[in-house]
C-alpha cells in the first residue's frame, strides 16, 4: 500500500453497536449477569481481516 492511500474507513467515526440478545445495544453495563455470560461466550469475529481480504 502507498503511503497516500487509506484503508476503507479510515477517519470514519463510529460508535459500535452489537445485537445481543434480540437487542441493538452501544454498552452492556445494564445488563443482568446471564445476558453479560451470553455476550462474553459468544464467538467474536474480526472485521478487519474481512475488509483486508475483499
Amino acid at each position: 500500500m502507498k503511503a497516500d492511500e487509506k484503508k476503507v474507513g479510515e477517519g470514519v467515526k463510529f460508535e459500535r453497536i452489537r445485537r445481543i440478545t434480540g437487542y441493538l445495544v452501544g454498552t452492556t453495563d445494564r445488563f443482568n449477569n446471564g445476558k453479560k455470560a451470553e455476550e462474553r461466550d459468544r464467538v467474536k469475529h474480526d472485521a478487519s481481516k474481512q475488509v483486508e481480504e475483499a
